[in-house]
């Protein structure tokens, strides 16, 4: 039977829609199906308090697609997507009523560190510089040769150790500790698991490289500028269109999957070879969020200055405290002071809430599949930074691990990223190979945060599992545009 489009992509979230353009690019027919009546997977937004209040559905500050080598070569400016870039990337307060502040000068950051400041600049200042070549490498597969391995091997030296063991050996004070810690925390593994400090590697260098920026007018921008230039290059989105068995896809060469790798299962489990299938059910969930977003009458009163001037702030105090309760979390108990992350994007975008009010993203960290309603201790962990929050809400939007799973079907159980990112998964994403985009039925690719190099809004694994696909299917060559 003639084949109706060359590939079929399944999930228009960043990675599907990455994979997306990389295929239609190579002059081939794509057509994305979504099962939602919105496209973007986690880059979605929507007013989910009141009327004229634009609230970031999942992911909201995006250090990773700033860097992302792949949508540097896109012209999504052209189709709307506008960074903005607070004036500090990240603030974290202390009990003393001070801040830690990541700033996108390597070395303000670091003379404000006091004592510390050696010791941050020698760690951060060559791995900042030598951001291009690194994003190139750990934004794949971790089984390949290295094209850089002097720029690798001074990231990698690092990165594989435990978080509290480089901040305690680098770090003589508690704010530059708790300010590297709190980064290290975006891992959602143990502070003490070997390799979480490569999340702060990771996201630090990236804020001092490319910032933390914050797309106007809400997360769902980058996803409508992806698609639209993937109308621009011929490709086609159908939403309302909910896949559960791969023999009502149209007859296409590829099959792209932008969903997680028990969703694959769900609705391609009988088809696979068991070695294959017993693999795929042994990948580990992460832990999941509780998230609020919050419609507020003004801007937050923080303690320090330096808040009211940051788009995102960590709230957890000292890295003693954030490791207990990331530890806490792992073990599958949920914390009385849990590590909460809040971005404040209507301080820096006047889109996102009528003029005079704000808005709040808002999430901590709890076991999987947590049915406990966090919102007291979010806003305690707030209160105890800002005095007088409480008094500035005007409206709440909570979402669980259901509300989570029901918005978005990759995110089951409040995982928003695919699938535990400790050691082994990182190498083994979700299984051991060079290509792990294959999947054992010939001619479909798993394309989602399930595959390296994991979440993020990145598109990285939309381009790499595409790029995989031509290599198996089609002709490399490029397109013109």
């Amino acid at each position: 039977m003639a084949h109706e489009y060359d590939a079929v992509v399944v999930g228009s979230g960043p990675n599907g829609l990455a994979a997306a353009i990389t295929l239609a690019r190579a002059g081939r027919s794509v057509l994305v199906l979504e099962a939602n009546s919105t496209i973007g997977g986690g880059a979605r937004s929507a007013e989910l308090t009141l009327p004229g209040f634009v609230h970031d559905v999942c992911s909201a500050v995006h250090p990773l697609a700033a860097g992302s080598p792949f949508f540097k070569t896109l012209p999504l400016e052209r189709f709307g997507l506008e960074w903005i870039h607070p004036d500090i990337p990240l603030a974290h307060p202390l009990d003393d009523g001070t801040a830690a502040c990541l700033y996108r000068d390597v070395d303000l950051t670091a003379d404000s560190l006091g004592g510390d400041s050696r010791a941050y600049r020698r760690l951060m200042k060559p791995l900042a510089r030598d951001w291009e070549k690194l994003a190139d490498e750990f934004l794949q597969p971790m089984l390949h040769l290295p094209r850089d391995p002097i720029a690798l091997a001074r990231f990698g030296i690092p990165a594989i150790c435990p978080t509290t063991f480089l901040a305690k050996t680098l770090f003589r004070h508690k704010p530059t500790r708790a300010l590297f810690a709190g980064i290290a925390a975006h891992s959602f593994l143990p502070l003490e698991a070997p390799a979480s400090s490569a999340f702060a590697l990771v996201l630090g260098i990236a804020g001092h490289a490319v910032g933390w920026p914050v797309p106007r007018g809400g997360s769902q921008q980058i996803a409508n500028a992806l698609a639209s230039y993937l109308h621009e290059l011929g490709g086609k989105i159908e939403v309302n269109h909910r896949v559960d068995n791969l023999n009502d896809l149209p007859k296409s060469r590829a099959i792209l999957l932008d969903i997680s790798v028990w969703e694959f299962l769900r609705i391609a489990g009988h088809r696979l070879p068991s070695g294959y299938r017993r693999r795929l059910e042994s990948f580990r969930h992460a832990p999941g969020i509780f998230k609020i977003d919050y419609a507020l009458s003004s801007q937050i009163p923080w303690k320090d200055e330096a808040c009211r001037h940051a788009g995102t702030i960590h709230l957890g105090g000292s890295i003693d405290e954030i490791a207990a309760a990331e530890r806490e979390v792992c073990r599958g108990n949920v914390p009385k002071l849990p590590f909460v992350l809040v971005a404040q994007q209507s301080l820096f975008d006047e889109t996102r809430a009528p003029r005079g009010q704000h808005t709040l993203w808002a999430y901590c960290h709890v076991p999987f599949n947590c049915k406990i309603d966090m919102s007291d201790r979010i806003e305690s962990q707030i209160e105890r930074f800002a005095p007088g929050f409480r008094d500035c809400v005007i409206a709440r939007h909570k979402m669980g691990a259901a509300d989570l799973e029901k918005s978005n079907s990759n995110l089951a159980g409040g995982d928003i990223n695919d699938g535990a990112a400790n050691l082994m998964q990182l190498i083994a994403r979700p299984i051991l190979s060079p290509t792990p985009y294959r999947t054992a039925l010939p001619g479909i690719y798993l394309c989602s945060a399930s595959t390296p190099p994991g979440g993020g809004v990145h598109g990285m694994c939309g381009y790499h599992a595409a790029h995989t696909a031509l290599r198996d299917h089609f002709s490399m060559r490029e397109s013109a545009a």
